[in-house]
């Protein structure tokens, strides 16, 4: 069961917070550092010292780490248009050597769009999928060809499909709840696909959906890796989880009910439950940024009985 660190920077985190927890990330030995792309804060809080951008943070994590994979969760397609975020993407990953990876989803914050000057279409989930085709299909077209693509949104034209990706093929990530459309799209275009803030019950039903859906496609249905989001909140004791929950405003009941909170032990537990329904990644949702000491409390005392 691999570990990864998801971070939530639209609630209130410097370039600089993000660093020294993905540095952190990396010396605690997780598996990668993972964060959302928002433009605004959401619930409670001031959101200071404002945003920052998913693609700009990544860039320069991939020139200060040197092991952890770095991604995101899930980039919006209304930020970037196809052929813009294939260049951006592609660029990081030559800048990490080789270690990035792409969540993709189709937007949804509309009051971030309507802050920043954002266009919030009524049709995103078809503009999601031509967006998936070109994506992937620029990093396939072999080098000295050219590709084109003609949808109902976007339209490319003998484009050179550079550059290229320091990977032979950039891990793509698709998630979401939705029944139909969704197992689709990950059944045809993802190499994993993340079932976020879910019990294990419905993490079990969405993960057959995607399975059959990507044998529907031609595909093995092991061919994609299965895996959860989860808030974490962990402590040696009862007084130290209590005072976690207090510092993200969270009820360490409903924590223990809808994330992973509690000691160690009862997290290992849960996370073992999730494993038996075929999840093989955790992005542990760690909101609380400056407290480190998290980290290596999960790492030295949850990540090590996982080895």
């Amino acid at each position: 069961m691999d570990l990864r660190i998801f971070t939530e920077p639209q609630q209130g985190a410097t370039y600089d917070t993000l660093l020294t927890v993905a540095k952190a990330t990396e010396d605690l030995g997780f598996d990668a550092f993972f964060r959302s792309d928002h433009y605004l804060k959401m619930g409670g809080g001031d959101g200071l010292p404002g945003p920052t951008d998913a693609w700009i943070t990544l860039a320069g994590l991939a020139r200060e780490t040197k092991r952890i994979r770095l991604g995101t969760l899930m980039t919006a397609g209304t930020f970037r248009l196809p052929g813009v975020l294939a260049i951006q993407v592609a660029q990081v990953d030559q800048m990490s050597g080789g270690r990035v990876e792409l969540g993709l989803g189709a937007g949804w914050f509309e009051e971030e769009h309507k802050a920043y000057g954002i266009p919030f279409p009524k049709e995103k989930f078809g503009r999601l999928e031509e967006q998936l085709a070109i994506v992937t299909g620029l990093w396939a077209t072999e080098a000295g060809a050219t590709f084109d693509f003609k949808g109902e949104h976007y339209t490319l034209s003998e484009s050179p499909a550079l550059p290229k990706p320091a990977q032979a093929k950039i891990p793509v990530l698709i998630g979401g709840h939705g029944a139909t459309r969704t197992p689709r799209l990950a059944g045809r275009y993802a190499d994993e696909f993340n079932m976020p803030f879910a019990s294990v019950e419905d993490s079990e039903r969405q993960f057959g959906r995607v399975r059959a859906a990507a044998e529907a496609a031609g595909r093995k249905g092991d061919d994609l890796v299965c895996s959860n989001a989860l808030v974490v909140c962990v402590g040696k004791d009862e007084q130290e989880v209590a005072r976690r929950a207090a510092a993200i405003g969270r009820e360490v009941d409903e924590l223990r009910l809808n994330g992973l909170a509690g000691s160690p032990d009862e997290v290992v537990e849960k996370i073992g439950r999730y494993q038996e329904i075929g999840s093989r990644r955790i992005y542990l949702q760690v909101l609380d940024l400056d407290d480190l000491d998290h980290l290596e409390l999960i790492s030295s005392q949850v990540q090590s009985q996982l080895s």
